[in-house]
């Protein structure tokens, strides 16, 4: 799997938590949600918290960093990655929505497309978070509240994530930066979850992908 996910409370120290739960066949709507939304497996209690963003105003998605790796073809992908991850998730029926912005200072969650290969830590991009860390694929960073309320997150992507994966990447990734921090490991779900974690097939948001963030981010009602 392309993606290293991790979150981080207000001392900014990451959690130690597994990043995939191990299951088998198709799970109920209950379990399926846990694993994804706390890192419980079937039955069992959570590993991670439960955490949201607060959805009063849109949450807003920018690039904030774009290495000369990625001018033209990587670059025009990526940004047409985004914008149908952002209709996928828009058009779910959750209580929350997302807009692209070109400002990076005022955005929510914030992207980088680094030039790096992951054969050697990321160094310059001035994030603690992921200066120092190796990037094979992609990465989410999650920061959060005592009050488990999300306040930014950074995804990260690398030069050797084929441009091809960037659709499902992307839309995986910005998924996650929802409060989504864990994958399953399950072949019923190969191709059929973003939330899979030995397949990056799916490019469109699964039943259970949807139900669970109408779950998270309960659809509001209109007067």
């Amino acid at each position: 799997m392309w993606r290293l996910a991790a979150i981080f409370g207000l001392s900014a120290l990451p959690a130690q938590a597994t990043e995939y739960v191990t299951t088998s066949g198709v799970l109920g709507d209950d379990d399926f949600y846990r694993v994804v939304a706390c890192g419980a497996a079937p039955g069992g209690d959570c590993s991670k918290p439960f955490i949201h963003w607060d959805t009063t105003s849109p949450l807003r998605v920018a690039f904030a960093r774009i290495d000369r790796a990625y001018l033209g073809g990587r670059q025009k992908r990526a940004r047409a990655a985004v914008i149908r991850a952002l209709q996928y998730l828009n058009d779910a029926g959750a209580g929350l929505r997302l807009v692209l912005t070109e400002t990076p200072e005022q955005a929510d969650i914030r992207i980088y497309l680094l030039d790096t290969d992951g054969s050697a830590p990321v160094s310059g991009t001035g994030l603690d978070t992921i200066d120092g860390a190796t990037i094979r694929g992609a990465t989410v960073r999650v920061w959060w509240t005592n009050r488990r309320e999300i306040t930014r997150a950074v995804i990260a992507f690398s030069t050797n994530l084929s441009i091809r994966q960037y659709e499902s990447a992307m839309l995986e990734e910005i998924t996650q930066a929802l409060g989504f921090m864990t994958d399953i490991r399950n072949p019923a779900y190969n191709g059929v979850s973003v939330f899979s974690e030995d397949s990056n097939a799916a490019k469109t948001l699964g039943p259970q992908d949807i139900m669970a963030l109408r779950r998270h981010y309960p659809p509001q009602e209109s007067n």
